[in-house]
């Protein structure tokens, strides 16, 4: 459970995914949680989560409701995100094997390939060591996931894959107050990376409110 006496209000967009499970955890961690499916929605967000699911189809929804453009604004103006699976695609500055003029919100200075480690009957359960989180390995669920292909230099790498044919492989970021994981910590009921992020946000306040950048 995340400690601190604010009770920051973070948003999960709600056009398609997983939503249910990242709003639970979030309202675990302590996090007044919040659907966003309208533009007005992110106006009194502290932080806001990109859900697993299927980013082509919340990038059109997203534009479609005019979503796509505030979201973009927001996270470039410095609003705390986090983002699973689809949502790391969806925070990318650069896709691979994305169809043709896929839109992401971006953020993160990072070249993401879709679908990296195969089809549906592909996905897979492992353990990964993420940087800085305490008590072990989290137990990650990959589900047609992405990997990032590349990061750029002010990106921290926090997790890799460990063995198989996908040894190396990065497959969890943070840029500042921005994170994204290729995996769905929410499926697992292992709260640390919801925790993290739920710190994140509650740091990025506590600064806002004092003055600083």
């Amino acid at each position: 459970m995340s400690t601190g006496p604010t009770r920051p209000v973070v948003g999960v967009l709600a056009l398609q995914g997983d939503v249910r499970e990242h709003l639970a955890v979030l309202h675990a961690e302590g996090a007044d949680a919040r659907p966003v499916r309208r533009p007005e929605e992110l106006a009194d967000l502290h932080g806001i989560v990109l859900p697993g699911g299927e980013s082509t189809t919340m990038a059109k929804l997203a534009a479609r409701w005019g979503l796509l453009q505030p979201l973009r604004d927001a996270v470039g103006a410095g609003l705390p995100a986090y983002g699973s699976c689809a949502g790391m695609i969806l925070l990318a500055d650069r896709l691979l094997d994305a169809p043709p003029g896929q839109e992401t919100v971006g953020g993160l200075d990072v070249t993401v390939r879709r679908n990296a480690f195969g089809r549906q009957v592909d996905s897979f359960e492992t353990r990964v060591e993420l940087d800085g989180l305490a008590g072990g390995p989290v137990h990650a669920v990959f589900i047609r996931a992405p990997w990032v292909e590349e990061a750029g230099p002010g990106v921290q790498v926090l997790g890799r894959v460990v063995g198989g044919p996908a040894d190396g492989r990065i497959v969890a970021v943070r840029q500042g107050d921005v994170v994204a994981t290729s995996f769905h910590p929410e499926l697992t009921g292992d709260r640390r990376v919801h925790a993290l992020f739920v710190d994140i946000v509650r740091r990025h306040l506590a600064d806002a409110e004092r003055g600083e950048p």
